[in-house]
């Protein structure tokens, strides 16, 4: 995902005035996603929320106490939205090698049929090599699914708070 281009900025202005244009830029990209979009807007919102904690973590100094507070929620968006991505990377890595291994057990079974057969015996699937390994991966699919929904689930009960307490609005206010 491609930053967002910041307008406004003046190299010769004060670092407070073009730290305040840039994170209002940061700000406002992290909210031009849907918390609750697909795998992929979720991991264009957590570089986005890299991107807001890293300019308010460097500007701090300069910007104050919300800065640094706002640079502590970013992070613990980013680090959730993180872990989220990590499930789906690993949910896909599943698929894949589960298709692989599927393609390997069809062509297996098409090297047990007799030669000139038009359908294969259904006793084939007791032959084919990775007939066990399915149930594994299968269970560890599962379980990637069901932690990426928690954390998907603890990921907006954050963002509630966040709306309910004004972080946006109150970030932007105060710098």
């Amino acid at each position: 995902m491609k930053a967002r281009r910041v307008k406004g900025l003046e190299p010769s202005g004060s670092l407070v005035d073009n730290a305040r244009r840039i994170v209002a830029t940061r700000v406002d990209e992290l909210y031009s996603f849907d918390p609750n979009g697909n795998p992929k807007e979720l991991h264009d919102m957590r570089i986005a929320a890299k991107r807001l904690r890293y300019v308010l973590e460097l500007t701090a100094p300069a910007l104050g106490d919300a800065a640094a507070k706002g640079a502590s929620e970013a992070k613990q968006i980013q680090t959730l939205l993180g872990e989220l991505h990590d499930c789906d990377e690993m949910l896909a890595l599943i698929a894949a090698h589960t298709e692989r291994l599927r393609g390997a057990d069809a062509e297996a079974a098409l090297a047990l049929a007799p030669r000139g057969a038009t359908d294969l015996p259904a006793s084939t699937a007791r032959s084919l090599p990775n007939r066990l390994h399915y149930r594994g991966l299968e269970s560890l699919s599962a379980y990637f699914r069901a932690r990426r929904e928690l954390l998907h689930r603890r990921f907006i009960r954050k963002w509630e708070r966040l709306e309910r307490a004004g972080f946006r609005e109150g970030l932007l206010e105060v710098l």
